[in-house]
């Protein structure tokens, strides 16, 4: 028997047949169309049924000259963060009646511009990058090349060619200065294991900013790296190693979650007691936090609302109902208080803090 003996796929032409509609019908009632009789669309849903019946997206989408697929691209689909958001961005471009492809740029530019393109090659509706740099990135550009609808994620700031929408970095990283100056530490650690993520370097800014706000005479040491594993974990003990107890850092905020677990790693290496010898708190807030010991003080970021938020932007440009501005969507975050945080004290602001110092 040809093909193996393998059932023929059912066509749009066999379900206007077995529900003795034409096609055209049957196209209306699978993309929803209200003008259709309910004994016909009845009998059309029972045949697609029957025949186990499954939209053709290449071939739907070259007839309706937009097809209902959008593409995502992420710096990392091992990340717990990243792979938390394709969860949430597939499940809200689904709710949306559309198909989600997704590819991880691996933390590589050239990656990235080479996923854009190929997006582009598969005529995607719209597509949703988290850059592996910022909105300034390769990605990005090659978006602009095409001239590609687009929402840009997570590594961003305000553009003037794509929706941007990311978690508040800046005032996250706030809150934390806020904790960390009303509890009395006036040497803090700020540690990232990346240079290169806006992110990173947005949370940097806000913390830095904040704590200065605060008290402009408070000391903030910062160990920033792209290097691998090994060498990140040397400058973290060089830097406990060659500080005098008296002098060195009270407290230290890691930029991410992967920055946490090096630091905290490092502390439990040099027998320093979280929180009673250094006080930690991380970004980027995960279920290992929640159950190590002694539990991790976290940001926790807004993914679910991010991904909803990127996808229904970006489909209020596919679809026609947003020609205006770029706009730039920033979703608060959580900083949530654990054992690593030490004793929990109300956040002070610069006015009231300069009270008490006077």
């Amino acid at each position: 028997m040809p093909g193996g003996g393998e059932q023929k796929r059912a066509t749009i032409h066999d379900v206007a047949r077995a529900a003795g509609v034409s096609a055209a019908t049957v196209s209306k009632v699978l993309r929803g169309f209200p003008t259709v009789k309910a004994e016909n669309a009845q009998r059309v849903h029972q045949a697609v049924e029957k025949l186990g019946y499954r939209i053709d997206p290449l071939a739907a989408g070259l007839r309706n000259e937009q097809r209902r697929i959008l593409g995502a691209v992420v710096p990392d689909l091992e990340s717990p963060f990243f792979g938390a958001l394709v969860t949430e961005l597939e499940s809200a471009a689904e709710g949306a009646g559309y198909t989600m492809i997704v590819a991880s740029s691996r933390e590589s530019e050239p990656r990235e511009a080479e996923l854009v393109a190929r997006m582009n090659d598969w005529r995607v509706a719209g597509t949703i990058l988290a850059p592996v740099r910022s909105e300034s990135g390769m990605g990005a550009d090659r978006l602009r090349q095409f001239d590609m609808a687009a929402v840009l994620v997570d590594r961003v700031s305000a553009d003037d060619r794509f929706d941007t929408v990311a978690a508040d970095n800046y005032a996250a990283s706030a809150s934390v200065a806020d904790l960390l100056i009303g509890q009395g530490h006036r040497h803090i650690l700020m540690h990232g294991a990346t240079r290169i993520s806006k992110a990173v370097r947005t949370r940097l800014a806000g913390f830095a900013d904040r704590a200065k706000a605060l008290d402009s005479a408070v000391r903030m040491d910062t160990l920033l790296s792209d290097d691998d594993l090994d060498e990140q974990r040397r400058a973290i003990r060089a830097y406990f190693d060659a500080a005098d107890p008296a002098k060195r850092a009270t407290a230290v905020f890691s930029l991410s979650q992967h920055s946490t677990l090096l630091v905290l790693a490092e502390l439990r290496r040099r027998d320093l007691r979280v929180p009673e010898d250094v006080v930690l708190i991380g970004f980027d807030d995960s279920e290992w936090m929640q159950t190590t010991w002694p539990s991790i003080t976290a940001v926790a970021q807004p993914v679910r609302a991010i991904a909803q938020q990127a996808v229904a932007t970006l489909l209020a440009r596919v679809e026609g109902g947003n020609t205006g501005f770029p706009v730039q969507h920033l979703e608060p975050c959580e900083l949530r208080h654990r054992q690593s945080g030490g004793a929990q004290q109300d956040a002070v602001t610069p006015k009231a803090w300069r009270r008490t110092a006077d």
